[in-house]
């Protein structure tokens, strides 16, 4: 393997941990709002649209992570 980390794939990565999370953020505060207002099934309903990208999330952290530990060897 190449040493160094790959910037461009990490920056990548970074993106896409951003945008999933605000995403998921945006998702949480209707289910919230949803939830205020008095519907609770409704809330759940939408805040279980939280579940992939939160996932997704997971994924590209093990990924960054596992890059970052195998170029340092």
């Amino acid at each position: 393997m190449t040493t160094g980390i790959p910037e461009a794939t990490i920056r990548c990565f970074l993106a896409g941990i951003r945008e999933r999370l605000e995403n998921a953020a945006a998702t949480a505060k209707a289910a919230e709002t949803c939830g205020e207002a008095g519907n609770l099934e409704q809330a759940l309903a939408i805040v279980l649209d939280v579940e992939q990208p939160l996932y997704e999330v997971t994924t590209y952290l093990n990924a960054a992570s596992l890059m970052n530990r195998t170029c340092r060897d």
